[in-house]
């Protein structure tokens, strides 16, 4: 019973590092002398890199936070000029992996024979920053940004894309009271 214990407790522990760091990361800064209370529009810039599907897709998931703060798209003109850049880089973590009968554990006292294997893996990270620019001194007033693991699945991308801008917008504009 006692190396049944054992062996659940390694495996919830590798889980939890295995989650933490794949969870994604989101933050945001604002130009803290900025008012926010006078910007009401916006146009948006550009997308770097350009992919017609993904820059529509950020563009609805961006527009629709944006749209629930009370802000309106313009076609150009707008009080704030928005860029999103999007990137995706090639990382690679290790995973040890324990056979179940004690290994790793020796050390601690509780004996057994386990073995660990131990595999590099390569996986994508994509990140998108979100800039706003106040647009008639051109400053940058607003960052934010998200970082998540890419899936092989699309939707399962579009579904953390549009989490990982609703973690941007959560306390934007910056002085609004945090939902």
């Amino acid at each position: 019973m006692n190396q049944i214990r054992r062996t659940a407790v390694c495996t919830m522990f590798i889980l939890a590092v295995v989650v933490a760091t794949f969870a994604q990361q989101v933050k945001t800064d604002f130009d803290h002398q900025a008012n926010f209370t006078k910007y009401k529009t916006y146009s948006w810039q550009e997308i770097k890199p350009t992919n017609s599907l993904w820059d529509a897709r950020i563009k609805s998931a961006v527009d629709g936070q944006l749209a629930s703060k009370g802000w309106t798209q313009v076609d150009s003109g707008g009080d704030v000029a928005i860029v999103a850049i999007k990137t995706t880089q090639t990382q690679r973590t290790l995973q040890t992996f324990y056979d179940g009968m004690g290994g790793g554990w020796r050390w601690r006292g509780f004996g057994g024979m386990g073995e660990a294997t131990t595999t590099e893996q390569d996986y994508k990270e994509g990140t998108l920053v979100v800039d706003m620019y106040d647009a008639s001194t051109k400053q940058l007033i607003w960052r934010g940004s998200a970082e998540d693991t890419l899936s092989d699945k699309e939707a399962k991308n579009e579904k953390n894309l549009d989490k990982g801008v609703a973690k941007m917008f959560k306390g934007f504009p910056p002085g609004s009271a945090r939902g």
